[in-house]
This record gives structure tokens, sequence and C-alpha cells, in this order.
């Protein structure tokens, strides 16, 4: 029996990982995070170093057990959330990966998905899997690793590789290769899985020529995904919770009912609606997903994905030098003023909904011998802002109009950026007391497992508003603002 039970929290992301305790409240007692490289060898490829991924992984899990151990505290339970889609394939034998991790922003196999939407598949694979056909998605890149690696389709027909998001690569190397699986919403983003039948679809590995033997076991997100190697922490801790980024969030958000909403801004923007059992094929170009599997139960989820949002301020960091800090963005958003009339079009690696077009690059618009950083720094949180409003236009196509919006990631500790987008939602939008809801919705799938937490309905009432920020924009001049944005997407696209 452990004294002081405490659940640890791996958050996988983009372009850190992170490691974060959280003790029987719910409350933060330990963190750590580490950064690691992106790399680009093309124009719109995206790919991670998968042992950079493992390395900080490892040592921010060490960092904040230690910390906890001078706390009196002890570890009961693992959960796992990740960036979702990034796909790797590694050898099951030396557990060496064939290739680098293909990012989810990764563009390399568009020509393929266009082809294959070209031969009609698109309907077929939406109404299977929720998704359209898109780069985005595991699929493609899976295939263009077996086509574009010496040997490896070979391999793979021979049972000898396996594939997995980044979920699945961390719990087969947390468990010393002895756990091969992910969990029902880490796999309805593969474009593989047929999420109402839950299960791996025989006609869909045949579209993208993909072997079964390459695919993990599908697992509820509060399901048991095996033990640590000892080796690792000093003892074996069971893994109990997994869910992709973008639904642990939601689970962080608690939003359990049908209706509940919330967006997160992190290195892209994710806004996800709970449909509970119905599976909600929208008309208006956004995508059917599993919010979450809990003891064998699916609710499904109406998503919106913006490719660019915290990378936007990254990107005025590290490639323009404007700011030094993602905080300096804040003070020059008011700096610039209302009129500046500057808009970016942050399309880096295409644009997903409500457009899906993966050959749009970024854009600014409406330069002027006057704008200066400030009001490229400004119209970055702007776009942010717009797209968010695309994806609530196209909800609302879709018979969908929520009554306010839980917000989460590292881009709402901007009180500037919360009230714009209050404002040109025209909706309430909720920040809670602790924004770090990704890893807390991978933390109360494993604190429920594990009997840390109590139920999902006690756990909901764990949610806790730190601030709310109304609209107060002139009505005009938001309809103004946004007819401006939508010209600026259609000339980026015409581009």
């Amino acid at each position: 029996m452990i004294a002081n039970p405490c659940i640890l929290a791996i958050d996988q992301g983009t372009t850190s990982s992170r490691a974060i305790i959280f003790d029987a409240n719910g409350e933060i007692c330990a963190v750590a995070q580490k950064e690691f490289p992106q790399i680009y060898p093309e124009n719109g490829w995206v790919e991670h170093d998968p042992d950079a991924i493992w390395d900080t992984t490892l040592s921010v899990c060490k960092t904040v057990i230690e910390q906890l151990s001078t706390k009196g505290g002890e570890v009961a339970a693992i959960g796992v959330t990740n960036q979702r889609e990034t796909t790797l394939v590694w050898d099951r034998d030396t557990d060496k990966t064939v290739y680098n991790a293909i990012v989810w922003q990764d563009r390399r196999t568009a020509d393929f998905c266009s082809a294959i939407k070209e031969q009609g598949a698109e309907d077929d694979v939406q109404q299977r899997t929720g998704l359209l056909l898109d780069p985005y998605f595991s699929a493609s890149k899976i295939r263009w690793i077996l086509d574009n690696v010496d040997g490896a389709r070979a391999k793979a027909q021979g049972g000898k590789l396996a594939f997995g998001t980044i979920d699945t690569f961390l719990m087969w190397r947390l468990t010393g290769g002895k756990t091969h699986a992910t969990d029902a919403t880490n796999a309805s983003r593969t474009s593989l899985y047929n999420i109402e039948k839950s299960c791996w679809d025989a006609e869909l590995l045949e579209l993208f020529d993909i072997p079964q033997s390459l695919l993990p076991d599908v697992r509820d997100s509060n399901g048991d995904f095996g033990m640590t190697d000892p080796a690792l922490f000093g003892k074996s801790i069971p893994i109990f919770g997994v869910a992709g980024d973008q639904q642990a969030a939601a689970i962080g958000q608690a939003c359990f009912n049908a209706g509940d909403i919330k967006s997160t801004y992190g290195t892209g923007c994710f806004v996800v609606l709970n449909t509970g059992s119905l599976l909600l094929h929208s008309k208006s170009r956004l995508l059917s997903t599993i919010a979450y599997q809990i003891d064998g139960a699916v609710s499904y989820a109406l998503e919106g994905s913006i490719f660019i949002a915290g990378a936007g301020v990254q990107w005025l960091r590290d490639e323009l030098g404007i700011v030094e800090t993602a905080q300096q963005t804040e003070e020059m958003a008011q700096a610039a003023g209302d009129d500046h009339g500057v808009y970016v079009v942050p399309a880096f690696t295409g644009l997903g909904a409500p457009h899906w077009r993966p050959e749009a690059r970024g854009a600014i618009f409406g330069l002027t011998r006057a704008s200066g950083d400030a009001a490229i720094a400004r119209a970055v949180l702007e776009a942010v802002c717009y797209q968010t409003y695309d994806l609530f236009k196209a909800m609302g196509n879709d018979g969908v109009k929520p009554a306010a919006l839980k917000v989460d990631g590292g881009m709402v500790a901007n009180d500037w950026l919360c009230g714009f987008l209050a404002d040109i939602l025209n909706l309430p939008v909720d920040r809670p007391t602790i924004m770090e809801t990704t890893a807390l919705g991978a933390a109360f799938l494993a604190g429920q497992k594990s009997g840390v937490y109590g139920s999902f309905d006690e756990i909901a009432q764990k949610w806790k508003r730190e601030k709310r920020f109304t609209p107060s924009m002139d009505e005009t001049k938001r309809i103004e603002r946004l007819d401006g944005w939508h010209r600026a997407v259609k000339a980026a696209i015409a581009f």
C-alpha cells in the first residue's frame, strides 16, 4: 500500500517532452520539461529524432520522480499522452527505428493523398475513419516509410517491423518491448481504424498497402498497458492510461458530456466537441474521431484541427527574431493597436480544417511602411483566433452551437489572446485553474484505473475555472476583421 500515491503523466509533445506528477487531489507537485530539435529535410517535411524523443522523455520522468521522492510521495501509476499521428516504424528485434519519426505536420505524402482522392476513395475513408484524405494522418506516412527505406517493406511483410504513434513507441521502450499497444483515441487518428466497428480495417490496409502485422493492439484509454522495466525507475510502475493529446486535454477539461467543448492552443490548435455515443459525420470538412474509450464504451467527438498556433510564436522567436520569449507577444499585441491592418496566414505546413489545403503556404498581407514587429506579432496571435472562428462556423453548419469555450495550452496564459478570442467568437472563453490539461487528462485516466482518483463524475468536480473572458468588441468591427481575414486566406490559397 502506497502512503502518498501520486500519478506521473508523460506529455510527449511536438516540440518538447514533459513529465508532470499530480497528487491525489489532482494538484501539480513536480514538473520537468525538455525541448528537442525539429528537423526539416525538405520543403514541407517535418521529422523528429526518435532517440531525442525517448531520451528527453526518460530524462524528465527521472527528474520528477526524484523531485517527488524528496517530498515523501510515490508514483502509483503512469498515464501517457502524446502528439498524435506522428509515425514511427522500428525493428522488433533490435528496437531500432528504421527512419526518423515523420511528424503530423509533414506534407510529403500530399501527392499520394491527392491521387487516391481523385480515384474517389475519400468518401469511403471518411465513412470508416471519420477522417479526410490528408498527409496529416499516419497511414500515408507508414506507406512512405515502407516504400522509401531499403528493405522495409520486405521486413514488414515478414512481421519483423512494428508501427506506432508516439504513445506506442514510448510504451514499447518503457516496458522493454513487452507492450505493443495503443488506445482507441490514437488508433482513430491513423486512417486505418474503423471507428464505428472499433477495429483495424482490412480494406483500408489494402488501400494504403500496409501489412496488419505492423499494427499494435488497441485498448481502452483507461486500459492496462503493462509495467515499466524496473531498470528505468528503480521499480516497475503500471501504465494505466493513454490518450492522444487533444482527447487527453478534453478529459482534463472534464468534457465528459455531449456538447462539452474545449480548444487547446499548443503547437497547433485543436477544437474538440464531445458528441457522446453519436458518431456525427461532418458536412463541413471537420473530423469525426474517438473522444475516449472507457471500459469498452466509446464516446465520439467532432474535431477541427489548425496546424499552426504556438508554432507561429516560435517562428517569431526562432526565425524572425522579433521576440525572445512568447510572453513578450502580449505586450506587443497591445502596443500594435487595433488599426494595424496586417494579416498573417500561417500556412507554413498547409491549411487544416475546414480548408484542407496541404499545398498552401504562409503569407503576410496589409503591410505598409509603418508596419513593424508589433503588428506582425499581433497578427500571428490574431490568426489563431480567426482560425478558431472558422472552425466554430463549420461546427455551426453541422448544427452545433456551443454556449461557451474552455481553453488550455501554453498560449492561453496570454490574457490579450483570450480576450480577442472571446471577441472574435462572440462567446465567453473559460480558462481553467490548471492549464496543463493534457497531462491532467492522462493522469485522470491512470488515476481512475489505479484507484487514486474516484469515478469520472468525481474527477469532473476537480475542474475549476480561473478566469472567464467575455466578448466586448463592436459587431461592425468584428465583421470587418473577419472579412479581412477571409480575403487573406483566399489570397494565400490562390498563390
